[in-house]
């Protein structure tokens, strides 16, 4: 099961940057942010750890953007609003994972201590 993701008052860590490769590099499948040419297990082990910890806060981070336009796309007072399962086809989600979704970033959206809804 994947991390909670964090609570809105948190304070959220600074992970590593993340830096785009270049074109060259990504297209090596040997190639991984150049971790493949540090050969000190001690600083393999620093540097894919701060890489895991920043794609997590990435990834959470875009759950929660995920969420509140999920959300903003469901709001009735919209003339083009989306139902669940319009937002489900498009973001390939369940409907209720929609649902769930546009819950939680109703949630963001005012403020409310909330956590992301389990992945489905």
């Amino acid at each position: 099961m994947a991390e909670p993701t964090p609570r809105r008052n948190e304070p959220r860590l600074r992970p590593a940057p993340l830096l785009f490769e270049p074109a060259e590099a990504a297209s090596d499948p040997e190639h991984f942010f150049d971790l493949e040419s540090i050969d000190d297990p001690r600083t393999l082990l620093a540097r894919a750890t701060e890489l895991t910890q920043a794609f997590r806060a990435a990834a959470d981070r875009a759950v929660e953007y995920q969420a509140m336009a999920a959300a903003q796309l469901a709001d009735p007072r919209r003339f083009d609003r989306l139902t669940a399962a319009d937002i489900a086809e498009q973001a390939e989600w369940t409907e209720d994972y929609a649902k769930k979704m546009v819950e939680f970033g109703r949630d963001l959206l005012r403020g409310v201590d909330a956590r992301g809804p389990d992945p489905v």
